[in-house]
């Protein structure tokens, strides 16, 4: 798993409109609030979608972008985004490497079944690519308003 100190790993992932996104575009521009949820329109992680993008305006005005990762395509994606009105980017880590990566392809278990799959994580990168913040097995109701202190912290 990551910690602070880390250097973030790059990415390449396409959003909810097939356009790519590289961590590397925002190197010595913003901060960037990656987090990695479990699926689109599932109760948290809408909740979690929709509290980042009221937040949106109050991040970008610290230098920061959020960024959304699932291993949903970019349909789902797009689907997802309109129905609950999500304004951040969803990238679609399909084949799983992103979430590889940062550690958040993890073992887990429900009702005595083991599998893979993300556990819901948030890392907040600087603007020069290094973790400042890895967070694993976060709770999504609150979590952005968390988030955004620990950006305000790094000012």
């Amino acid at each position: 798993m990551l910690k602070e100190g880390d250097k973030a790993p790059d990415f390449a992932l396409p959003d909810a409109d097939m356009s790519f996104v590289e961590l590397k575009q925002f190197k010595g521009k913003k901060h960037v609030v990656l987090y990695f949820y479990v699926r689109d329109d599932t109760p948290g992680c809408t909740t979690q979608g929709i509290e980042f993008s009221e937040l949106e305006n109050d991040f970008a005005k610290l230098d920061t972008v959020v960024l959304g990762v699932s291993r949903d395509d970019c349909i789902s994606h797009g689907v997802f985004r309109d129905k609950h009105g999500i304004s951040v980017q969803l990238l679609a880590d399909k084949e799983g490497e992103a979430s590889q990566a940062y550690g958040v392809w993890q073992e887990k278990e429900k009702d005595g079944v083991k599998r893979m799959g993300i556990v819901r994580s948030t890392f907040v990168i600087d603007k020069k690519g290094v973790i400042r913040h890895a967070l694993y097995g976060v709770q999504s109701k609150g979590h952005a308003e968390e988030i955004l202190e620990l950006i305000k912290e790094m000012k």
